[in-house]
């Protein structure tokens, strides 16, 4: 499993690194650098009124929602990846934008421990997050441990659905199960980020592991979190299928040739007082 885990950390630093000089405009550098925010739409709608909230922000990658949060009116911020590649590009982007926001580098199970097993109001974890991890119920017991009574959980990704499938000829077709055992990952080579940059990647391996969306609900029950949502939605945030739609400022849908389905997922879940 480590071999796996540290597979995917080689790829995650060189697309931090290309992330991190972003010229395409998809990480929103420049909004965040000048004190705004790099949340999309749909995120921003969602999470609701964080003024005051202290927020940890689970695999943050190059951190530019990080800041964000503390843009929109949180009390503090801490966000925690496993790429130091990534955590140093978090810490130089808060810098430039003279924003207050702590980044640790730590493996997402461990999160209780490396930030010394401080509470927060709410646990941010948003596009390409989960997929990377073999084992959700860990996940969920890591949140709920995280979370203060009375804090909530924002989870927004690509949905379980749309991952199974595959584009070609312009259409879809279903090419992995809906679920991937912890021992058994799916293995994909890519040679470039998904930005649009043409600088290729070094290390191309990776492996990634699909949750069903019940598995995902039911490990936040199991580990003592009260479901307030359950949204499924028809956007993306990237361009995943060739000749999807950009619909809104970097948000794309499936072309109308192509059968509906969801694309995308969000959870809002409560830790009981």
């Amino acid at each position: 499993m480590n071999n796996y885990i540290e597979t995917n950390r080689l790829n995650w630093d060189d697309r931090a690194a290309l992330h991190a000089t972003d010229t395409t405009g998809s990480y929103r550098i420049d909004r965040v650098l000048s004190g705004g925010s790099s949340l999309h739409a749909l995120e921003a709608s969602e999470i609701g009124d964080i003024t005051g909230k202290d927020i940890v922000h689970l695999q943050c990658h190059i951190g530019l929602d990080t800041p964000s949060l503390k843009h929109l009116g949180a009390r503090s911020v801490t966000g925690l990846d496993f790429s130091p590649i990534a955590i140093a590009a978090a810490r130089a982007f808060a810098a430039r934008a003279k924003t207050e926001a702590t980044f640790v580098e730590a493996s997402v199970y461990d999160a209780a421990r490396a930030l010394a097993h401080q509470t927060c109001d709410m646990v941010f974890v948003t596009w390409g997050a989960i997929h990377w991890l073999p084992d959700i119920s860990r996940w969920a017991e890591v949140v709920s441990s995280l979370l203060r009574p009375g804090g909530r959980l924002y989870l927004l990704d690509g949905h379980p659905q749309m991952f199974q499938h595959q584009a070609s000829d312009g259409r879809l077709s279903l090419a992995h199960s809906w679920r991937t055992p912890h021992d058994a990952p799916l293995l994909f080579e890519e040679t470039h980020t998904y930005t649009g940059d043409t600088r290729p990647l070094t290390h191309r391996r990776m492996y990634e592991w699909f949750h069903p969306v019940g598995d995902v609900v039911n490990a936040l029950l199991k580990a003592g979190l009260r479901l307030d949502f359950l949204n499924e939605h028809e956007i993306l945030t990237w361009q995943h299928y060739p000749g999807m739609i950009e619909t809104g400022e970097d948000q794309f849908e499936l072309e109308l040739t192509y059968p509906r389905m969801p694309l995308s997922f969000s959870v809002g879940a409560t830790k009981p007082a």
